[in-house]
């Protein structure tokens, strides 16, 4: 599976491929110790082996096999995605299998619908080799038929499972492109694909639920907290898909006047009375404050300006209810969207409030707690 993600993960470093670190996440060890347990007494019945450590090591072997096409999946995504303008960042192997992590989104559908398709393929292909492998190469009743035979279905159903059509999937990553590319909209192609990822993650449950009972028997404690972490897990990345849909059309609609407060600018020798005329015939909701030097260096404390009195606002000095403006705490007025997101994240490591500002004129007071209730919104 593949995401835009800000950071890397923790985890011990293997290697580089495509310029991006290929990562073994802390969870992975835990998913090599589960899945070796878990598949020694299949490897005991497949080669009719007893007791003793070889039924183990078989285990291991065929868990790093496994792990290895995970990384094969996902070194597809990445250098197919390199290929098409889109560099990868990591790619991390981790309890859930892996995920390739880019810089940022794919710049069209075609791309983002390449990208995803050939980690599955890659799959189906490595299904097809172990099939070759065990039906031509491996000797009858041996290990490394089994293991063959093994490493043909585990790629063979990884493969085609990605390809369902839901988000986190990759088929989900296919069908966001071809709502996007049918509608215009990739944020509804987001949502679209998270909601068929909700079903499908349902589906997933219900249907290791429910088929044991078809068949005569009921299903057992270990299939039913496998069927409940995969289902939480893919619910959990439909929900943040759709969530991710919705957010991104707030920001593609995003300005300054849908989440800044009109504001005007008055000098550092102003009275409190010319400020509150200024911004009266401005209808501006707030006053920025300019230093002799023409940056914004303070806004009025609208609480702190209230408690004075009308009588007293005359012989007030502005700076005396007005809160500074740290450095940094300007942004761009004209940006639009992403670009106007990101200017705002990091003027905001500078300070809550910040001064937005047009061809050199200030027009509104951005406040960090407004921009986030706008995304919520």
């Amino acid at each position: 599976m593949s995401a835009p993600r800000p950071d890397r993960r923790s985890g011990w470093v293997i290697g580089r491929v495509a310029g991006a670190p290929v990562v073994l996440a802390p969870s992975w060890l835990l998913a090599a110790v589960v899945l070796t347990l878990v598949f020694t007494p299949s490897v005991r019945t497949w080669t009719g082996t007893g007791g003793g450590v070889l039924p183990y090591l078989v285990a291991l072997v065929f868990v790093v096999l496994l792990f290895a096409s995970v990384l094969v999946h996902e070194l597809a995504h990445g250098l197919v995605a390199k290929a098409r303008g889109q560099q990868p960042r990591e790619f991390v192997l981790t309890l859930w299998g892996g995920h390739t992590t880019f810089g940022g989104a794919a710049p069209t559908p075609a791309t983002s619908a390449l990208v995803a398709v050939v980690g599955p393929v890659a799959n189906l292909l490595l299904a097809g080799g172990f099939l070759l492998l065990a039906d031509h190469v491996a000797p009858d009743g041996s290990v490394l038929r089994a293991m063959a035979w093994a490493g043909a279905v585990a790629n063979g159903f990884v493969g085609l499972f990605n390809l369902v059509p839901g988000l986190p999937l990759d088929g989900g990553r296919i069908l966001e492109a071809a709502v996007w590319a049918g509608t215009g909209d990739r944020h509804r192609g987001s949502v679209v694909a998270g909601w068929t990822g909700r079903v499908v993650a349902v589906g997933v449950v219900l249907l290791v639920l429910v088929r044991p009972y078809v068949t005569g028997g009921t299903p057992d404690l270990v299939t039913v907290a496998w069927a409940a972490l995969i289902g939480a897990f893919l619910w959990s990345g439909a929900s943040g898909a759709v969530r991710a849909g919705r957010t991104g059309r707030v920001v593609d609609a995003m300005t300054i006047t849908t989440v800044g407060r009109p504001a005007v600018a008055v000098g550092v020798r102003s009275s409190l009375a010319q400020a509150r005329a200024t911004a009266a015939a401005a209808h501006a909701a707030e006053v920025v404050v300019i230093a002799p030097d023409g940056r914004p260096a303070a806004y009025v404390d609208a609480d702190a300006a209230a408690r004075v009195p009308a009588d007293l606002a005359g012989s007030t000095d502005v700076l005396a209810v007005a809160t500074p403006l740290p450095m940094g705490t300007v942004v761009d007025g004209s940006l639009t969207g992403d670009a106007l997101l990101a200017a705002l994240s990091r003027a905001s490591a500078n300070g809550p409030v910040m001064a937005a500002v047009v061809d050199g004129r200030v027009v509104a007071l951005v406040r960090t707690a407004d921009v986030v209730a706008a995304l919520r919104r």
